[in-house]
Order: C-alpha cells, then sequence, then structure tokens
C-alpha cells in the first residue's frame, strides 16, 4: 500500500507541538495545528469587548504558541515563509477538519486521562486508515490504545519527537499491541527519508530507547559527582566535546532542558522499572531534590546548576548549595589527548589516565557497558539502536558500543570486571563465537553481530547511504594531510577534506585540483563532501596572518591567486563539479559552494561570506561572484543599482544563511541550479546522482564569462557616499568604511566612467588587489589575529 503525506493535523500546540508542526511546514506538508480553547478572557481582551465565543480568542492558544516558537531562537522553521503551510484551529470547533489529514499527531500534556480523552474525540472524525501517533515520551503505548477501534489500534503507535524537532535527528517509532507492520515500516522509511531523522523502532518500554540510557547516564553522573568530589565545571569538562559530545555537556545540558523534564522521567524509570538491576540509581540525590524544592530547574527560572549574574556565570556548589565563581577544569590525562583529532580515537588512552579523569573514566564506561548490555533484549532486540537513539537525540558523536568497539570488547570486559561490573552473557557468547567486535565494515556497508542469529548481519536500511568512513581506506585513490579523494563507483570521485575543521589551505586546494585533474582524465565527475560536522569554516587564516604579518605579499599574492584559479578551476572544468555544503559553510567553503556547477546543501546550512568579520573581502572569487549574480539579474537601468546594493549588502554585512532555503533570499544558493536535502546522511549518495545525471545529459564544459555589466562610477558614488553616512552615524568604524569602500570598488567594476562589460578574470584582478591591500592594513591585522585567538570577530 502506497502512502502520501499531504496534510498532517497537530494536536497540541506546546513548545514540542509547535516544533513538529514547524518541521512538517519545512518538508513542504501542510499543517492543522489545533488546541484548547482558553477558559477566560484576558486584560486586552476584555478592553476590546471580546467575548470567549470570538474566534480570536478561542483560537488564542493555539496562535500565541505558535507566534512564540516562530520568534524563538534558534528558529524551529527553515525559512519564515514556511509559517503559511500551517493553519491553526481549536479542537472544539475545528476536529472535524481532521478527517482531510493523513496522519494525526496527538502532543497534549503528559497524561492518560487527558490522552484518551483526546483520542476519544479523534476517533469521531478520522477517516478509516489514518496514521494516528503520540508523541508521549514515556507512558506506555499499549495504555493509551485500550477501548479504542480495531481500525484506530492498528494504525496507531508512538512516534516521539526529541526537542528541538527540526534541530534532533532521533524518531523513535513505538508500536502498540496491534500496530500494524505495513505502518510501522511506513514511519521507519517516512522519519529517514522525509523527516531527514534517524528512525529508530524501540520496544513500549518506560522511556523507550533513548532516555532510558540517555537518562541513566545522568543519573549515574549525579551520583558519582558526591562520590568523587567532582565538581561542575569538571563533569562538563569530562563529558563534552573531548568524548565527542555537545559543547554543553551534562550539567549545561540539563539547564537548557529543564531539572523538571529530567527528573519526571527518572522518577517514571524509577516507579516503572522495578526488575532493573540498577534500580537504586534512578533515586534523586538529595542535592536534586532540594534544587525542585527551590524552583532552580534551568534556564527557564533563570538558576540551576549554573547562574548568570551580569555578565558572570556562577556554579552551584554541591556541598554548601551555594553560588560561586565558576572554576576552571583541568586534567593531565585530557592534555594527553590534544594531539588526538578524532574523539573515537581518545577512549584508549583516557581509560589509562592516573589522574582522577582516568578514574572517572574507567568507572563511567564500565557502568555504561553493562547497563546497555542488560537493556537487550529489554528496550531492543539489536544494539545499534541504542548506538543510533544516542547519537541522534542526545547529540553523541559515538554511540555506547562504538565506544566499546574503540576501547577493544575483551579491554572493556576487564575493564569493568575492575570496577566490580559484568556485561551480559550475549556479550560473552558473541566473543566466544569468534566476534570480537560488535560492529565490521564489508563492500562499504556496515555490519552488526546479530544476538538471535548469533553470526554477522548487515543493518539495514544504508542503501541510500554512502558512508565515507566504510570505504575510505578501502576506495581511495590518491591522499595528502589535507584531502583524501575516493572513489565512489560509476565514474564518479569524491574529495574529502581533512584539515583542521575542513578549512582550506594549500593542501585543500592541491587535493581540489588534483581531483579535477583525474575526473577529467578517467572520470564522469567530481563531488567535493564530507561528513564532518561543518562542510568548512573557510580559507585557512593562520597562513594569511603569518604571511602578512611577515609581509610576504608575494607570496601571498600568488596563494590568493591559487585560491582564485582553483575555484575558477570548479567552475570550468570539463567535467560536472557538485559541492554537498552543510553546518558551517563560511567565507572560502561558501565560495567553493558558489563555483561548483551545483550545490547539493544540507538542508542545516549556515552558510555565508564572513570576510568582513575579519578585516578584508572575500577573495576567493566570493566578491566577483556576487557580481556577476547581481549582473544577471540586471532587467532595466532603474533597478540595477537596487539590485547590486542588495548582493553588496550581504556581503558588507557578513549575512549568513541559516538554513540552505535562507541561502537562495541571500542569493549564495541558486534557484533552478541548486538542491536541498533534509537528511545528511544522504547528501554525497545524492550528489553522485546528481553527478551522475549531469554527465549522462551530456556536460559541455561551460565557456568563460565576458558579459558581466558593472556600473562603474555610478555605482561607485552610491556606495561611497552611504558608506560616508554609515561613518558619519557611528553604525560602522572608519576600518568598516575602508574594507567596504574596498569592495565596492570591485563589485561596481572599478571607477569606470560609464557602465561597462568585463571578464570574470578583470574582476578576479581586482578583488585580489582589494585584498592584498587589506592584508597590509594593522587594524586588519589585528581582526585575523583575534578571530585566531578568541574564536570571534573584533570591532576596531
Amino acid at each position: 500500500m502506497k502512502r502520501n503525506i499531504k496534510k498532517v493535523a497537530v494536536i497540541g500546540s506546546g513548545i514540542m507541538g509547535s516544533g513538529i508542526a514547524c518541521h512538517f511546514a519545512n518538508i513542504g506538508v501542510e499543517v492543522l495545528l489545533l488546541d484548547i480553547i482558553p477558559r477566560e478572557l484576558t486584560d486586552t481582551e476584555i478592553k476590546k469587548e471580546l467575548t470567549l465565543e470570538n474566534k480570536v480568542v478561542r483560537n488564542r492558544l493555539v496562535n500565541d504558541h505558535l507566534n512564540n516558537a516562530l520568534k524563538s531562537k534558534p528558529s524551529p522553521i527553515y525559512h519564515q515563509s514556511f509559517a503559511s503551510r500551517i493553519t491553526t484551529g481549536n479542537t472544539t470547533d475545528d476536529m472535524a477538519k481532521i478527517a482531510s489529514c493523513d496522519w494525526i499527531i496527538e502532543v497534549v500534556v503528559e497524561r492518560l486521562d487527558i490522552k484518551k480523552s483526546v483520542f476519544e474525540q479523534i476517533e469521531k472524525f478520522r477517516k478509516p486508515g489514518t496514521l494516528i501517533t503520540s508523541n508521549t515520551s514515556g507512558i506506555p503505548i499499549h495504555f493509551m490504545s485500550e477501548g479504542r477501534s480495531e481500525d484506530f489500534q492498528k494504525h496507531f503507535c508512538g512516534t516521539h519527537f526529541f526537542n528541538p524537532a527540526r534541530y534532533l535527528k532521533l524518531f523513535e517509532i513505538i508500536p502498540g499491541p496491534e500496530t500494524s507492520m505495513e505502518v510501522l515500516d511506513f514511519l521507519n522509511s517516512y522519519g529517514e527519508k522525509f523527516l531527514g531523522k534517524t528512525s529508530v523502532v524501540a520496544k513500549d518500554t518506560p522511556a523507550f530507547i533513548g532516555n532510558r540510557i540517555g537518562i541513566f547516564g545522568i543519573m549515574s553522573l549525579f551520583h558519582q559527582v558526591k562520590e568523587m568530589g567532582l565538581t561542575i565545571e569538571e563533569v562538563d569538562k569530562l563529558t563534552g566535546p573531548v568524548i565527542g559530545r555537545p559543547k554543553s555537556a551534562t550539567f549545561r545540558t540539563v539547564d537548557v532542558v529543564g531539572l523538571d523534564t529530567l527528573v519526571h522521567v527518572a522518577n517514571g524509570i524509577y516507579e516503572n522499572c522495578k526488575q532493573d538491576e540498577v534500580l537504586e540509581l534512578f533515586k534523586l540525590p538529595d542535592f536534586i531534590n532540594k534544587m525542585m524544592e527551590n524552583n532552580w530547574l534551568g534556564s527557564k527560572t533563570g538558576q540551576g546548576f549554573y547562574k548568570k549574574v551580569g555578565k558572570e556565570i556562577l556554579s552551584l556548589d554541591f556541598n554548601t548549595l551555594d553560588y560561586r565563581a565558576a572554576k576552571k577544569a583541568s586534567f593531565a590525562t585530557l592534555e594527553l589527548t590534544k594531539t588526538i583529532e578524532k574523539p573515537i580515537d581518545r577512549f584508549k588512552l583516557l581509560i589509562t589516565g592516573k589522574d582522577k579523569a582516568g578514574e572517572f573514566y574507567r568507572k563511567n564506561f564500565a557502568s555504561m557497558f553493562q547497563y546497555c548490555s542488560n537493556r537487550i533484549p529489554e528496550i531492543t532486540d539489536a544494539f545499534y539502536k541504542i548506538d543510533d537513539a544516542m547519537k541522534a537525540g542526545f547529540g553523541w558523536e559515538n554511540g555506547p558500543f562504538e565506544i566499546w568497539d574503540a576501547i577493544g570488547v575483551p579491554k572493556g570486559i576487564e575493564l569493568m570486571q575492575s570496577e566490580g561490573f559484568q556485561p551480559a552473557n550475549w556479550v560473552k557468547e558473541m566473543i566466544a563465537s569468534g566476534n570480537t567486535t560488535f560492529y565490521s565494515v564489508k563492500d562499504g556497508a556496515t555490519y552488526y553481530y546479530n544476538i538471535d542469529k548469533n553470526q554477522t548481519e548487515k543493518i539495514p536500511g544504508q542503501d541510500a547511504f554512502i558512508i565515507l568512513d566504510n570505504i575510505r581506506e578501502s576506495k581511495k585513490v590518491w591522499n595528502n594531510n589535507e584531502s583524501i579523494i575516493t572513489d565512489l563507483g560509476d565514474g564518479i570521485i569524491n574529495l574529502e577534506f581533512t584539515s583542521k575543521m575542513n578549512s582550506i589551505g594549500a593542501g585543500v586546494l592541491q587535493g581540489i585540483n588534483k581531483a579535477i585533474d583525474m575526473a577529467e582524465k578517467g572520470y564522469e565527475g567530481l563531488v567535493i563532501g564530507n561528513q564532518g560536522t561543518n562542510f568548512s569554516v573557510g580559507a585557512n587564516l593562520a597562513m594569511i596572518f603569518m604571511l602578512a604579518v611577515e609581509q610576504e605579499y608575494d607570496e601571498l599574492n600568488m596563494a590568493i591567486k591559487m585560491f582564485q584559479d582553483t575555484m575558477m578551476r570548479c567552475r570550468y572544468s570539463s567535467i560536472p563539479v557538485i559541492a554537498t555544503p552543510h553546518g558551517m559553510t563560511l567565507g572560502g567553503g561558501c565560495e567553493l559552494t558558489m563555483h561548483s556547477d551545483r550545490a547539493v546543501a544540507a538542508a542545516e546550512t549556515y552558510i555565508g561570506l564572513v570576510e568582513f568579520g575579519v578585516g578584508v573581502i572575500p577573495g576567493g572569487g566570493g566578491s566577483k561572484e556576487m557580481a556577476l549574480r547581481a549582473s544577471d539579474l540586471f532587467r532595466k537601468n532603474d533597478v540595477e543599482l537596487n539590485v547590486l546594493q542588495e548582493y553588496f549588502l550581504t556581503v558588507g554585512m557578513a549575512k549568513v544563511a541559516t538554513s540552505a532555503y535562507e541561502a537562495f533570499d541571500i542569493g549564495v544558493l541558486q534557484k533552478g541550479r541548486d538542491i536541498v536535502v533534509v537528511n545528511k546522511d544522504r547528501q554525497i549518495a545524492t550528489a553522485k546522482q546528481v553527478a551522475l545525471q549531469m554527465a549522462n545529459q551530456g556536460y559541455t564544459q561551460p565557456v568563460r564569462r565576458h558579459d558581466i555589466k558593472v556600473l562603474g562610477k555610478q555605482a561607485l558614488g552610491m556606495f561611497l557616499v552611504g558608506t560616508d553616512q554609515m561613518v558619519a552615524g557611528q553604525f560602522i568604524s572608519e576600518h568598516d568604511q575602508k574594507i567596504a569602500n574596498k569592495l565596492a570598488y570591485v563589485m561596481a567594476g572599478g571607477d569606470l566612467s560609464e557602465p561597462n562589460f568585463v571578464s570574470e578574470q578583470y574582476l578576479l584582478d581586482l578583488e585580489r588587489e582589494a585584498f592584498l591591500s587589506l592584508c597590509s592594513e594593522r587594524k586588519t591585522l589585528e581582526r585575523i589575529q583575534f578571530m585566531l585567538t578568541k574564536g570571534k570577530p573584533l570591532r576596531n
């Protein structure tokens, strides 16, 4: 049976409901968002002489919730215009409208009696065969479907989105007793393909998979801090980026999520998992109870584990429960990992530490390995789903079993036993059968140990993905210290950056040129893509700073020309070049994207030309490209200046799109040329198909442009007057003005006496000259140095 989801109803418009509604709107689905009617009027409504029967009043709750969500940062929606796909209403007047919906999602308060009354109402209007799911985070699914019709129960299950729905990838699907396999298969596929999620089918157990393991991890830390005498800062240092976890680590994360939310789930596990071997761990420590009494719930109440007073961040002292100045945390063991780039490669070293950090990791991983291995088959039959849930729901770079593999399974067992823990019997049976790892890679696919069959099996659902980690060694055709070329098959090769934060320096430029050389001689096309956190943070600033400080201007000129020439090779090669921007795609990363034949962008792409922040203009073809794109939009003389000004401001204000869809607005992605994928895991595979399609349709090497219309003094005068006014109004500094005037000169095509047509090379030469002159400015060097040392822009 083929299902099409054209319209979704979301019942409940709180933070979670509005977030889910926005994410369906993100992917182009029409949404009906409903909530209850208010019981009383506000003062404003009384002054307006409105009544409870007025439509504005009746829809006030749903509209207020949605508007608050749309104003929040980070935004739940890819583009504000997508909000028009959401229609609001109330559950009293508008419930009949759910008959036109293909999927109804209940997102009301976490109370079984209220949920059951909502389902009773839904069943009066829902058409047979319609999907009906609950976004519960822990109420058993079988309780909710009791007493409902056979068709309802067959099409009903839990679909647990993690908050915020746009950003967290975990999508847990929890079947009820009668849920049909067709429904589960559909939701599993839809979550991954359309919603861009990691779909995980879980069993109907308390807290399901993600929260069961995640809350165990946090609760064990709550007990550990007291036992080991650790501070808040020390725990957050130990459980953050050093082990591939988010910067917010443990206690900052709890503050953001809300301590009450965590306590609610922990209490649910304590009350409903009486057979859990570490049940007492879910009992709240005294200091947590005290924080709950004091209403110290985190960000929402202004204080939790951290408290902001003025500009100072204070930390909670576990012994006194008073706030104190933050203390810097440092450990000798962590210092040893600084040269190890990937977190997965650090674990072997971390557990050998002789200090408190080493002790912490040994206790932490030993208990985690025992707990996770014991949860099978209770919460899932396949351990890889635990890893998937922790990575997608909690932002871990590596799941528990991947970490165990990195340490070594036998070594992990030794570690556990030394700390008084034991693995589940199935782990011992796995080793006895000759399988010494949980995962293995074969022919580009990841295999896992199937416990029931006592053999390895391919993880399902990988056919739509190309996983670079799985093919890098076996399919590598060339590499240097900053880039790798891999054969993707079918005549397409991939260039992957391996520099720090994928910055673009000499090694990456060499890699791009080598990849184009190879593709032109023996392949059909080139994909430039990686599966790191960010596509590229831009040019190698340290190299530019070093050359500029030493006044090696000839060498710097050559380096910038090399960058420009490489971008032009991407544009004018004889094979299609496809870029795959995602995450931070800034400066040079944006220029590379703009000069490729097409971009296959992840929806979560933060892209822009940000060079103004470090005191220069885009020098890798970005300034030229914005002038070219403005020229292509010129229609008649009276609007040409306005078009050019818009592109000028995009660069001058260092605008960064906060989604790929916003990138079309600022002109760095182009409609009809570039496409967006919601699931980043599909990006390389999609880019490969785009490259193949272009090659098969008969790709012809483009002809270099000599028809770019520039406006000369007409535009230059307008820009110079504008920057004068900005300085006079104290909106920008004199150095900002100097940078803006250099950009104006480039985008106007110089001080030509009248509009003219020029070549790309003409604009590139102007751009390079302007870039070099700014690199000789002391204030620009101060900006670059500040960015390199502080990681943020300096206004001087």
